[in-house]
């Protein structure tokens, strides 16, 4: 039981620091990652809130 509560706390932990997609946070990020790294999804998301 302990092992299971220890993984959701560091799942939480993990969720709550990434900015959401979409946001400016999460754009400005995505500028400072190199393209050669970015997911086809990471690529689609940013042309989708970030550019247009």
């Amino acid at each position: 039981m302990k092992k299971i509560l220890a993984a959701l706390a560091l799942l939480s932990l993990i969720t709550a620091c990434s900015p959401e997609v979409g946001s400016e946070a999460w754009c400005k990020k995505m500028d400072q990652k190199p393209k050669g790294e970015w997911t086809a999804n990471e690529a689609a998301d940013y042309a989708k809130h970030c550019v247009f």
